[in-house]
């Protein structure tokens, strides 16, 4: 390799250290512990120290499938030389400080994406239009689908004839047997990527569907009795305990889908470098997050804990809820999404089922939903538009 190539890598890498940094202070360090900040379950002090180290696990053990997506499955015919990864990063880290500076939650997975595409486009790539369509669709569907599993949520969780010895257990086991079946990385055999469930079967030397679905009602049930002991215990503690946990995945969950924004552009560069495997560069990644969740998050947790809708437990559970299975199902996919529009949404939703308008900020959701549609457009032509007038990309 030679040293103007190394320099470009250097560069790279430190670039994707500087937007690691970013989704930690902004959309993976803010809005997963939002709910909870939001209903003085936790400090916002602490929620970001708890949310750097779970969404540093997430990045280890789940960010492998969004980080090839960004890497390799979103232009086809073309891969990204070291200069082009630079403009990628710097665009999409750009635009999120931006977000973070002014309190507005700018979409990470819609500036990198934008971004990619319009430097892999500008460089003579060919549209994966499969991957565009799925990707559209979970960002078209994820305000509705969480917004209204949210407001369905909130609207039984206060009703007295749906005691929350019952309810909230119910979602409790659901979760977890979500859980069960979510892939992390050396679960598997031979150090493959593998779920709970599949353990289970491997330690009891069955297969099958029936052992599956026995296992995760299991855990499920398991769950379930616990936290409806603790409700009936002490009902307030308990709603907070299962908050705090709620947002302890969805933290988790956020590492696993944002770092490979961060990291991903990185994978084509270091394709030809074998002593690189792609558990440290996401290790790499998480450090980043965390660094970033520690310094600078709590200014957005602040602002979306305060300014979307006055939460308390019950209806930050339900926004927790369906933040969580929309996260697991786009890092399965290998859909890269954005946490500011799953929380946030699901925290609108939430809110609008006990306070009706009046529990959210209109202008707020406007200039959010705006931000959001902007920063894709933006990123696609600085990125498309850096190519066309620095060729040497």
């Amino acid at each position: 390799m030679q040293p103007s190539a190394i320099g470009l890598f250097l560069i790279a890498g430190l670039a994707s250290l500087f937007m690691s940094w970013v989704i930690g202070a902004g959309s993976s360090g803010a809005t997963p512990f939002a709910p909870a900040v939001g209903a003085n379950a936790i400090s916002t002090m602490r929620a970001a120290f708890v949310v750097g180290i779970l969404g540093f696990a997430g990045a280890v053990v789940q960010g492998a499938n969004v980080s090839e997506t960004i890497g390799g499955g979103l232009v086809g015919g073309v891969r990204l030389p070291a200069a082009a990864v630079i403009v990628v990063l710097l665009i999409g880290a750009g635009l999120m400080a931006i977000g973070i500076k002014t309190g507005y939650p700018i979409a990470t997975a819609f500036t990198v994406t934008g971004s990619v595409v319009g430097v892999g486009l500008a460089l003579g790539g060919t549209p994966v239009w499969s991957k565009y369509l799925q990707i559209g669709a979970v960002w078209a569907l994820t305000p509705f689908v969480g917004g209204g599993l949210a407001y369905g949520i909130a609207s039984v969780l206060p009703r007295e004839d749906v005691p929350e010895r019952y309810s909230v257990p119910l979602l409790a086991g659901t979760v977890v047997a979500v859980l069960a079946n979510v892939e992390f990385a050396s679960l598997g055999p031979n150090g493959t990527s593998g779920s709970f469930v599949e353990l289970s079967q491997r330690t009891l030397g069955t297969d099958g569907a029936a052992v599956s679905l026995l296992v995760s009602v299991v855990l499920a049930v398991a769950i379930a009795v616990l936290v409806s002991w603790d409700v009936r215990r002490d009902e307030t503690g308990g709603l907070r305990r299962v908050l705090l946990s709620l947002g302890s995945l969805v933290a988790f969950s956020a590492g696993g889908s944002q770092v490979g924004l961060a990291v991903g552009p990185l994978l084509p560069l270091l394709a030809d470098l074998e002593l690189v495997p792609v558990i440290a560069v996401l290790t790499g990644g998480g450090l980043g997050i965390l660094a970033g969740s520690w310094t600078g998050a709590p200014r957005m947790i602040k602002s979306l804990a305060q300014d979307y809708s006055a939460l308390g437990p019950r209806r930050s559970i339900a926004a927790l809820v369906p933040s969580f299975l929309i996260a697991q199902l786009a890092v399965l996919l290998g859909v890269p999404v954005s946490f500011n529009e799953i929380v946030v949404s699901a925290i609108i939703g939430s809110g609008a089922a006990v306070g009706g308008s009046d529990a959210v900020s209109a202008r707020k959701i406007g200039v959010t939903v705006g931000a959001w549609v902007g920063s894709f457009v933006v990123a696609f032509v600085l990125g498309y538009g850096s190519v066309a007038l620095f060729p040497l990309l």
